[in-house]
């Protein structure tokens, strides 16, 4: 594994702008695990929202959920109503469009949200599925041989790991 040379606490500063602009009274944020939520808890505490993000798990609707069965990770934890609910949706990369397909019909399960805004660190492009960002903060190429993540140190510093898959 190898850290990138994408600054993600530069990212996370151009994000935390678009989400700001993109931000009205009484939406909510929902991180996608883990990256995501890490990104949803930063942006709440960095905007002063009183209210809790919301955390949300890809696992029990993934297409290929027979072959991976159920991820290490949190899981859905959503502690307000979703029903007509504004809500703005984060994760850390967005590559195929599969995991954020997944999520919202996981978000689904909660209710029917009023409107659903997609907020990513990262585009890396190559989408299986016609889901696209309406706020990122980088479009980057990587080859499909290698992945890209989110990861956090203790201090709640953030960068990228980059492994090949």
């Amino acid at each position: 594994m190898s850290t990138l040379a994408l600054d993600a606490e530069a990212l996370y500063l151009e994000l935390l702008s678009g989400v700001r602009a993109l931000f009205r009274p009484g939406m909510r944020l929902v991180g996608v695990t883990s990256g995501g939520a890490w990104l949803a808890e930063r942006l709440q505490r960095d905007m002063n929202l009183t209210e809790r993000a919301g955390v949300i798990s890809s696992s029990m609707h993934r297409d290929d959920f027979a072959r991976r069965g159920m991820t290490v990770g949190a899981q859905t934890q959503i502690d307000f109503d979703v029903n007509e609910a504004h809500i703005i949706l984060l994760d850390d990369v967005l590559y195929t469009g599969r995991t954020i397909r997944a999520v919202i019909n996981e978000l689904f399960d909660f209710g029917r949200p009023a409107s659903v805004k997609l907020a990513v660190l990262v585009d890396r492009g190559g989408r299986e599925l016609p889901i696209q960002a309406d706020l990122c903060a980088a479009r980057i190429v990587l080859p499909a041989t290698q992945s890209l993540a989110l990861a956090r140190d203790e201090a709640g510093v953030f960068s990228f790991n980059v492994k090949a898959r």
